[in-house]
């Protein structure tokens, strides 16, 4: 009976103690690096401007999807998600209901996959705006003068 009662209450201490594993040993944030070609362009997260490229800034983990937005005058804005993947350490909450409720609140169930995003942006096509058009019908030729 003291025997059983020692190994019950060692369990109970360790149940104690990996509460909420993932969100103890791994934390709720992953460090990530941005790199844009050309460099300089604005990073926004969930719509929040964080940092110009090349920068690094800690992203708070969640279970939905990060939206990562990136913008620079004259170059088309372009928009990624971040990847995700199941953090394994949650997998020490075992039964423990509070310990996976707590992980999930954090967003400790899951990190980012990939810690580097490098991001090729294309120029704008800029608006042709001429200055004369002139239509041949004859020869089907169509000629735009444009001044620069």
């Amino acid at each position: 009976m003291k025997n059983f009662l020692l190994k019950s209450c060692i369990f109970l201490c360790a149940i104690l103690i990996f509460n909420s594993c993932a969100t103890l040993f791994t934390g709720t944030k992953d460090l990530i690096h941005f790199d844009s070609k050309p460099q300089g362009a604005t990073v926004l997260i969930d719509g929040i401007e964080v940092c110009k490229t090349p920068c690094s800034t800690k992203v708070k983990r969640s279970l939905s999807d990060k939206q990562v937005e990136f913008k620079l005058d004259g170059y088309t804005a372009r928009i990624i998600t971040l990847d995700q993947e199941f953090n394994v350490v949650s997998v020490l909450n075992l039964a423990d209901i509070l310990g996976w409720a707590i992980d999930a609140a954090t967003g400790s169930l899951m990190k980012y996959d990939r810690k580097a995003y490098n991001i090729e942006l294309e120029k704008k096509l800029s608006q042709i705006n001429p200055e004369t058009i002139d239509v041949n019908t004859k020869d089907k030729l169509l000629t735009l003068y444009v001044k620069e």
